[in-house]
């Protein structure tokens, strides 16, 4: 079998250069071989419009690109893990693929917060996709995990913004307001004063209306639409708290035993979907939230401005408390600082 140390990177993250309209039909030795398939376990609940938009789409295409040679079988959250639990299935080999936040592996990889998105930091998609891809912060992730035997590829960069069950006109409506958060979110909400608590995708309804919490975030207006919770959380916040990205990850030691067009044929696709992805989402934000408006009485609100502003103070002590985390972490909070300077941004 081969190792992880023979693995090549570049080989691996190439697809972005040779997108096509069209990726056409791979017919080689792979295929010839025999079907592949791989179970992947999502952390998206099949509610989610990413399990189907994100996970689905990328099935359906390997499965055209092979002639029908690679399936993936879909899992949604809770089937076999859910949430920081997807890694470690992932990575002993129980299923090949999974999707996940960056913010459940931050125990795994220096630089995963800032995968994830530093809250309060970027104000564009781009911005945190070029972060990602051509300033290196997927990279620096997989410089830890592909020796923990798993490969990370991003899957999309989209906004994260809050839905909640009342209106919030100042920091005293704001403090100890139950919010159903993640990663790096949890602190910068904290500092503000509000009460975030980590729940699944797969119990996230059920905990909103049943009053556990008073909000969450779950992406954006697309996140809010798919999961009914404007169903319950009829207030939609402004500004976004920050960009954030899903990714795949996938276990190398698996990936390794694939023929060469057939690993090619799922990360280029991987590769190509991200971009695609985001462009994408961004679009669907728009309608998603139009619709809202229009068809459930979605109001949209803004964040007030002291609550804004110790969200910004938290941002600046979230940025440089992960610069600490060692010395991959200082090189990804020098990714965001130098691009933060370059946009005018501080």
């Amino acid at each position: 079998m081969t190792t992880i140390k023979n693995i090549n990177r570049r080989s691996m993250l190439r697809g972005a250069a040779i997108a096509t309209v069209a990726t056409p039909a791979i017919i080689g030795k792979g295929i010839a071989a025999g079907a592949v398939n791989w179970r992947v376990q999502s952390h998206w609940p099949k509610a989610s419009s990413s399990f189907t938009d994100s996970l689905g789409v990328l099935a359906a295409a390997l499965e055209e690109r092979t002639d029908g040679a690679f399936k993936l079988e879909l899992f949604g959250a809770g089937e076999f893990a859910k949430g920081p639990d997807i890694y470690n299935l992932v990575r002993k080999g129980v299923v090949p693929m999974g999707t996940l936040s960056p913010s459940y592996i931050q125990d795994k990889a220096q630089a995963a917060s800032f995968l994830y998105g530093i809250p309060g930091t970027f104000r564009e998609s781009w911005e945190a996709q070029h972060a990602a891809k051509n300033l290196g912060l997927e990279a620096m992730v997989n410089e830890e995990l592909i020796p923990d035997g798993v490969l990370l590829m991003s899957e999309k960069a989209y906004p994260t913004e809050m839905v909640v069950s009342k209106d919030i006109k100042s920091a005293a409506d704001f403090q100890g307001l139950k919010i159903r958060s993640s990663g790096t979110m949890l602190d910068y909400l904290a500092a503000a004063g509000a009460a975030p608590q980590y729940i699944p995708g797969s119990e996230l309804y059920q905990s909103l209306s049943s009053g556990v919490v008073d909000g969450a975030h779950w992406g954006a207006a697309v996140g809010a639409q798919s999961m009914s919770l404007w169903e319950v959380c009829k207030y939609h916040c402004k500004p976004a708290l920050g960009f954030t990205i899903d990714a795949f990850i996938v276990n190398v030691d698996q990936l390794e035993d694939l023929d060469d067009d057939m690993k090619s044929a799922i990360t280029d696709l991987m590769e190509i979907r991200f971009f695609r992805r985001s462009a994408e989402y961004m679009h669907k934000e728009a309608i998603a939230l139009s619709e809202g408006i229009a068809n459930e009485n979605v109001q949209v609100i803004t964040l007030p401005d002291d609550v804004l502003a110790m969200l910004a103070e938290a941002s600046s002590n979230i940025l440089a408390t992960e610069a600490e985390r060692g010395e991959i972490a200082t090189k990804a909070a020098d990714v965001y600082t130098g691009l933060m300077k370059d946009l005018g941004y501080t």
